[in-house]
């Protein structure tokens, strides 16, 4: 294991500490970071077997950082967000939008999965498949947070886990952005990810 690779788990593990002190809601604060914390032991457990490279695992990082925030204040009362809302008049906080973006960057993890566990390696077809996984993950997630809505009967968490802030499209724009953030991160980050794939 390299120093980075220390370094990036002492982060991710300072902060979920962090979040995890005084949260808003616990039952939020555990529907939030869930998710995270599975990543993280599965990624735990294949570390020796399949190694990512550094730049997944920065991204990694900086989503787990991301969910952990989310999940200690709510998305949807997150304060620089808020403190955004308030000085440029806006009709919601927008870190769940700002959030569903950046999960788009997931898809470069998507995209060295398969290059490196399947023959297609390059062109237009990894593009797709890559686009269609993670516009998948988006989608279940959306599933994933209806079904705990009515699991609990709307109860306060899961509306704070829902952070729609009252607008009925919350799911579809949530879908949108993650597809335009992973849209963004291959236009960005693949001549970069080729590079770090050809050193792992």
């Amino acid at each position: 294991m390299k120093t980075i690779h220390f370094f990036l788990l002492f982060i991710i593990l300072a902060v979920f500490i962090w979040s995890g002190i005084e949260p808003a809601s616990y039952t939020d604060w555990a529907l939030e970071v869930g998710p995270a914390l599975i990543g993280i032991i599965i990624l735990a457990l294949t570390f020796k077997r399949f190694r990512l490279t550094t730049l997944s695992y920065v991204i990694i990082t900086m989503l787990c950082i991301l969910m952990f925030i989310g999940g200690h204040y709510t998305y949807s009362k997150v304060p620089l967000f808020n403190w955004m809302k308030d000085y440029f008049d806006l009709e919601r906080n927008h870190y769940d939008r700002f959030g569903h973006f950046f999960k788009g960057f997931f898809i470069i993890i998507i995209r060295e999965i398969i290059i490196r566990k399947t023959l297609i390696k390059n062109g237009g077809w990894l593009i797709i498949f890559a686009l269609s996984i993670s516009l998948s993950i988006a989608a279940l997630y959306e599933i994933i947070e209806w079904l705990v809505s009515k699991m609990t009967h709307g109860g306060k968490a899961a509306k704070d886990f829902l952070g729609t802030q009252g607008d009925i499209w919350d799911a579809q724009w949530d879908m949108l952005l993650t597809l335009l953030g992973s849209i963004f991160a291959l236009l960005i980050l693949t001549k970069l990810h080729d590079r770090f794939m050809k050193n792992t």
